[in-house]
């Protein structure tokens, strides 16, 4: 079992910056592959970015450029880095975990990107 805990979301300017962060609880930690999706009002959920537990990274076409993943498995932590935040960019952020044989789910954390 796994619980998982986001933090820094907020409300930003456009062209600002937030880093997310979320922090895992239980073992395995480093065997999970981890990775942030978003959910905005009326939408589907959708993925953002996600980093295996190798270290090999992918991002949605939209966030490319702007944002980085990356985690820190001593501290059981995997980070969303969100630059250059446009208006599209506001939602819910949700971190997962996922092995072969469960997904784990965040409560989420709002972005807010307004001026």
């Amino acid at each position: 079992q796994v619980q998982l805990v986001e933090s820094g979301g907020g409300l930003v300017q456009p062209g600002g910056s937030l880093r997310l962060s979320c922090t895992a609880s239980g073992s395995g930690f480093s065997l999970y592959a981890m990775g942030w999706y978003r959910q905005a009002p009326g939408k589907q959920r959708e993925s953002v970015a996600s980093i295996a537990s190798s270290g090999t990274t992918n991002y949605a076409d939209s966030v490319k450029g702007r944002f980085t993943i990356s985690r820190d498995n001593a501290k059981n932590t995997v980070l969303l880095q969100m630059n250059s935040l446009k208006h599209e960019d506001t939602a819910v952020y949700y971190c997962s975990a996922k092995n072969f044989w469960n997904t784990y789910w965040g409560q989420g954390t709002q972005v807010t990107v307004s001026s």
